[in-house]
């Protein structure tokens, strides 16, 4: 596998190998052993995955910017194995110098690219083919009373989300996110990213 930095530390671009013939393809989608060697020597430190999620959404969804507060934090390694979305990850630790700043990546069931996105980011995501089928591994589990979201319309994220407005559909939840210069930020740089 292939690991490329952002210009964010602590997100991450994960592209497998792919092999391909007439038959179709084969790739490890995941291998602890590869994970930790290549991702945590780039981290300083492994990540231990204990929860898989799936969702399957339309044309149009975006969900987010979603985390889990502290002592609950979350790391994500996300994909999209049906469709394709616009993933995107904010910074939200406040004395970090890339606060407020976000890394976007397409992730296609083509491109089979996976991100990896640390504690102190907030995460969301945007479908942009008829269908998608999300996946992603959590290193902690979901706790809901640490449930924390940043609206995905704060226009200070400058984030193009690929979605024309009269098409955007959000849940109930994801339109009551507050704005990020209102969130007082319990996210610290000098916390372990992942």
């Amino acid at each position: 596998m292939k690991v490329i930095k952002t210009a964010i530390g602590g997100v991450l671009i994960i592209e497998p190998r792919v092999f391909k013939d007439a038959r179709g393809y084969f790739f490890e989608s995941f291998s602890i052993r590869e994970f930790d060697e290549k991702v945590g020597a780039i981290l300083g430190h492994t990540i231990n995955f204990v929860q898989d999620n799936e969702s399957m959404s339309s044309y149009g969804v975006i969900r987010g910017l979603h985390f889990q507060k502290p002592p609950f934090t979350q790391s994500k390694l996300v994909r999209c194995v049906r469709g394709s979305v616009l993933d995107v990850a904010v910074d939200i630790r406040k004395s970090s110098p890339t606060y407020g700043k976000h890394v976007a990546v397409e992730l296609t069931e083509d491109n089979h690219r996976q991100f990896l996105i640390a504690r102190g980011f907030a995460h969301g995501f945007a479908v942009l083919s008829e269908k998608a089928i999300f996946q992603y591994k959590c290193d902690e589990f979901y706790h809901p009373e640490a449930d924390g979201g940043i609206s995905i319309v704060d226009d200070s994220l400058e984030i193009d989300w690929r979605i024309p407005a009269d098409k955007v559909l959000l849940s109930d939840k994801d339109t009551k996110h507050q704005l990020l210069k209102d969130y007082d930020s319990p996210f610290s740089i000098d916390a372990p990213l992942c």
